[in-house]
């Protein structure tokens, strides 16, 4: 009897993008049990033959950009140049892991007993669920399996309904790298089981560790269905990043890092610039130079790759953003950079003069659209870039490195860049947020901290001596 197929439509031309098993709760809980199965050869195995796989897997992930690159443009309506800028960062991420691999150590420690000899050891701690979703495919399914896989775990990862093809292509690439089965399986499933299918891993026995990138909602309900079995997980989830412009701040670069800070991928990015916080000395002039920039910013079809927007994701996203646009501009911000969208395609769309009781300054957009709202001073651009319950990415733009770096320190997020965009991710750095952006780290080191455990073990080297 054939396997049960899923289909995910283009969200541009409404053909069939994709197809893929729709497997029940019963195919992902034997996927968990052969990742079970594989874990103790391949914990067993020496870092550098790790090293050396993961090394193969992204040259072959990098070999597959034309399919990726398709996928891509008819699962999501990406652009070409987002699905090959994926694919390289991607490629990026499981180099990076592969050099982790000699880098998982521990340390010996000083002890007060004689003769013991005292130790720290990270090591792996099984089978791993990692699920990612759509936005930034190939980064974040990668970002999921490469860092856990280095360490010596397992994993399941359980690919977004939306884009089951791309993130297919990952575990091929893998699979053709020669990871031996069971130690990455793809787990693809109809949207309407996405529940079911999650929660049954997530209670699988197997299953030891959860990594999540998604939106805060759903990282709530899984880090809640994880705490019943006391089962630990790494969130990264929604975001409403601030980018801070100071009476200072050169605002040509300014104005460059908020344009693409806000609009690349159409704003679909958990570290999009969502408000632009600008001190009222330089208001009108940002204002002015911003809002020229995103006019010559034209959208269209992401295959012609003839303009810097494509489409967004679906349906839904449009008529989110609209809807939070129409609610500012009735309370009194004004548009000034907008239109009509056509389909899923729908153009750069900056309002102004947001103030904090709008949805528009609170509500996670994940689309092509930026909040400007004016500060009194650097004081209250501090509380303004603060007054929002996520806590992921933020920058602040000021000539003087010193004062950003001071303004830097009083955000409250997981990243904050001075006089760079909010959109800026490395292999190598520690990734993640604070409050509801989700807690944990991925990338480099930190990577190791979330996916191994630490024990302490000791040596006695002399007779023992004991009170009772």
């Amino acid at each position: 009897m054939a396997a049960k197929m899923f289909q995910r439509l283009d969200p541009v031309t409404g053909a069939v993008a994709s197809e893929a098993p729709a497997m029940p709760v019963s195919d992902a809980q034997a996927a968990a049990d052969a990742a079970q199965h594989a874990f103790a050869a391949w914990s067993a195995l020496g870092p550098n033959a790790r090293r050396a796989l993961l090394s193969t897997a992204a040259d072959r992930l990098q070999a597959k950009a034309p399919q990726f690159v398709d996928a891509m443009m008819r699962e999501i309506g990406a652009t070409e140049g987002w699905a090959r800028f994926n694919l390289a960062l991607a490629a990026g991420i499981i180099r990076e892991a592969a050099a982790m691999t000699t880098q998982i150590s521990g340390e010996v420690i000083p002890s007060d007993k004689p003769g013991c000899i005292a130790m720290s050891l990270r090591e792996p701690v099984g089978v791993i669920l990692g699920i990612a979703p759509w936005n930034a495919p190939i980064i974040l399914g990668v970002r999921a399996v490469a860092m856990p896989l280095a360490c010596g775990n397992t994993v399941v990862f359980k690919a977004s309904e939306q884009c089951p093809r791309t993130h297919m292509l990952i575990g091929e690439a893998f699979a053709e790298a020669g990871l031996p089965e069971g130690c990455l399986s793809i787990v693809t499933n109809a949207p309407e089981d996405a529940a079911a299918v999650v929660g049954a891993l997530i209670d699988h026995p197997a299953i030891r560790r959860i990594n999540f990138t998604g939106s805060t909602g759903v990282g709530k309900i899984i880090a809640q269905r994880a705490a019943a079995h006391l089962k630990p997980c790494l969130l990264e989830l929604g975001g409403k990043a601030p980018l801070i412009v100071l009476e200072d701040a050169d605002l040509d670069e300014a104005v460059k890092a908020a344009s693409f800070g806000a609009f690349m991928n159409q704003g679909q990015i958990c570290m999009s610039t969502e408000r632009i916080i600008v001190v009222d000395a330089v208001a009108e002039a940002f204002v002015e130079k911003f809002t020229a920039k995103v006019a010559g910013m034209a959208v269209g079809d992401p295959r012609e790759g003839k303009t810097p927007l494509g489409a967004v994701v679906d349906l839904k996203t449009v008529r989110h953003v609209s809807a939070l646009v129409a609610d500012a501009v009735q309370a009194g911000a004004v548009l000034i950079n907008g239109g009509a969208a056509h389909g899923v395609l729908m153009p750069a769309h900056v309002v102004d003069h947001v103030v904090p009781a709008m949805k528009l300054f609170r509500e996670e957009s994940f689309g092509p659209v930026v909040a400007i709202t004016r500060a009194r001073d650097e004081a209250h651009a501090i509380d303004l870039a603060n007054d929002t319950e996520y806590g992921l990415s933020a920058s602040v733009f000021s000539r003087d490195t010193a004062r950003g770096l001071r303004v830097a320190r009083l955000i409250k997020s997981g990243i904050c860049h001075i006089n760079g965009p909010t959109v800026h991710d490395e292999a190598q750095m520690p990734f993640g947020g604070v409050k509801a952006s989700g807690y944990g780290r991925f990338g480099g080191k930190a990577g190791i901290d979330a996916f191994t455990d630490i024990r302490w073990i000791t040596i006695e080297t002399q007779p023992g001596h004991y009170p009772i």
